[in-house]
């Protein structure tokens, strides 16, 4: 059955925060920010920015720019952030209900930067077992920012998150930009070395831990962390390309272009240097940052935008998450239609 991409939106805030800044509020050099950390500048929130708010902006472009009756979805899955205007929210009936998509229904999914790669999966799955499901939008907005504490060298690897919004309209029959096999790993053993320690039933928010900043993000065993998950994140990363790949009927030779989320240079390079693939088939996101599972979405975008995409090639979406969670979509881009 076709499951292809009908378009795509992105939504990023005006406000940025440099490298410069980053440095000055870390007590680090530039040229870390820049060369390691690969960071030049990224978008922050602003005042209006909201997490589930941001998700509707990029889904009103993304039904914009396919030229469709919003009360033609059948079904909206919210990709974005547990943080968002309210605790104990459900994002995506609020969205649902802005965009006009009436006749929808709506829930909220999470695997935190791995959440679009899983979604796909789902709505493709969901799409082909049901068939009153034809049309799917996924949408979302990230600010995890806001957990960030500049101050904590635990969380440097952490420095790169931002802001922003983005969608992705799926149809059932649409030949052009087909979805084809996804590979996801999951590992527990890291499941808890990534945490906010305050505002959950272990440690609930209180005065006294907010003052003790236990509502940032903190990393409680970062030397153990480190040591076991080097090696590993890098071998899930490549793992779940080339299963990924097999269920598609593909191989590694086929790869034109990969939508990686941003991480170090270093990391990014390894995993295009394992997978085959020159690094011109690729978007380094140093201008972005890290959106979380908004990346590989911004990167097809930008894609797009640089003629880095044409007929025929094959796309790959590559993400992971503290949890920690690792997975890859394929994509055979254009076809009837080509890309929007």
């Amino acid at each position: 059955m076709d499951i292809g991409i009908v378009s795509t939106g992105v939504y990023l805030p005006e406000k940025r925060m440099t490298s410069r800044e980053i440095a000055e509020e870390a007590g680090l050099p530039l040229e870390v920010v820049e060369y390691k950390m690969g960071i030049r500048e990224k978008p922050v929130p602003g005042e209006e920015d909201h997490t589930g708010e941001m998700g509707i902006r990029a889904a009103k472009t993304a039904i914009e720019k396919a030229a469709m009756d919003p009360e033609t979805i059948d079904l909206v899955i919210y990709i974005g952030e547990e943080h968002k205007e309210y605790p104990l929210w459900t994002a995506g009936i609020k969205l649902q209900y802005e965009i006009g998509a009436r006749n929808a229904w709506a829930f909220d999914t999470a695997l935190r930067c791995g959440t679009t790669i899983m979604a796909l999966k789902l709505a493709k799955d969901i799409m082909t077992a049901d068939e009153t499901v034809g049309t799917v939008l996924l949408a979302g907005g990230y600010r995890n920012v806001d957990f960030i504490n500049y101050q904590n060298p635990r969380t440097r690897f952490m420095f790169n998150l931002g802001a922003g919004g983005a969608a992705v309209i799926l149809q059932k029959g649409h030949t052009a930009n087909q979805l084809l096999g996804t590979h996801l790993i999951t590992d527990g053993a890291f499941s808890e070395d990534v945490v906010v320690p305050g505002g959950g039933t272990k440690t609930p928010l209180t005065a006294e831990a907010l003052e003790e900043g236990l509502y940032q993000l903190d990393v409680l065993d970062p030397e153990g962390m480190k040591e076991r998950l080097d090696q590993k994140s890098m071998d899930n990363f490549v793992a779940c390309v080339e299963k990924a790949l097999e269920k598609s009927g593909c191989t590694k030779e086929d790869i034109d272009y990969v939508a990686m989320l941003h991480m170090k240079r270093t990391a990014h390079s390894y995993v295009l240097e394992k997978l085959g693939v020159d690094q011109e088939k690729s978007i380094y996101l140093e201008n972005y940052g890290h959106i979380g599972q908004m990346d590989q979405i911004l990167s097809l975008e930008l894609a797009q935008q640089q003629g880095k995409l044409k007929d025929g090639d094959i796309v790959v979406l590559v993400s992971a998450g503290i949890g920690y969670a690792w997975g890859a979509n394929v994509i055979r881009w254009g076809g009837a239609g080509g890309g929007r």
